[in-house]
């Protein structure tokens, strides 16, 4: 049996953006490989680059040049509403903002992606997301109901629902109090124990970041350190 293909591979990834005073170079040249079911923090100060190569990874936004492949599929070759029926299917992202529909309920926002899927039981299937984030007593709450730690539970379920191959944390705990940050590193963790998925962490908390089995570190738009963290 062949080994599962890599969840992500960034080639020689860079972005460029221009502004007032010229050019910017976010990314300069990003090479990484994920494999699937691996637990990975991307660390580094602010304007390292950390929440870009997110974006870039994530099909979000395109890169100036260089290959990105998730779960198979190259990326840089596919036009935008592609990459949106790819997104749909095989990545769930969370944020640092939560990102909610705030004329939904936590169960329509969970099921709303499921309902692009054309799946028929996108609301049983939101249920049992927001179930098993502990949200039971909350389906019918809108966004402006719930607390930071309970809308940031819903993001973590729409985003799991379509049990996606990976999932991309960007600064999940940012909006949050410590206690309430870490239950939901805790959740975090927890999901990823139960669905495999590969989790691809963006964060400047070096305590967080050791919770996964790699760190990767970034600095002014480059790997500066890549290793491998030995377990408690």
């Amino acid at each position: 049996m062949q080994p599962p293909a890599p969840a992500i591979v960034l080639e020689d990834v860079r972005l460029t953006l221009a502004s007032a005073a010229g050019p910017v170079n976010i990314l300069s040249g990003v090479s990484l490989r994920a494999e699937a079911g691996e637990t990975i923090a991307l660390l580094g100060p602010s304007g390292s680059g950390k929440s870009s190569l997110l974006m870039v990874a994530a099909g979000l936004e395109a890169p100036t040049s260089g290959r990105v492949t998730v779960a198979g599929t190259e990326l840089t070759k596919l036009r935008e509403d592609a990459l949106a029926r790819f997104r749909r299917g095989n990545v769930g992202i969370v944020f640092q903002s939560f990102h909610l529909i705030p004329t939904m309920t936590a169960l329509e926002n969970v099921a709303v992606p499921l309902e692009l899927l054309g799946l028929g039981d996108a609301f049983e299937r939101a249920r049992k997301e927001l179930e098993a984030v502990g949200l039971a007593h909350r389906l019918e709450h809108y966004p402006g109901q719930l607390s930071g730690g309970e809308q940031q539970r819903v993001a973590l379920a729409r985003a799991m629902a379509p049990n996606p191959k990976v999932l991309f944390a960007d600064e999940p705990t940012g909006n949050l109090d410590g206690v309430t940050g870490a239950e939901i590193s805790n959740l975090l963790f927890a999901l990823h124990a139960r669905t495999k998925a590969t989790l691809f962490l963006v964060t400047h908390e070096e305590v967080l970041a050791r919770r996964c089995a790699r760190i990767v570190r970034l600095k002014d738009g480059r790997i500066v350190a890549d290793e491998r963290v030995k377990a408690a």
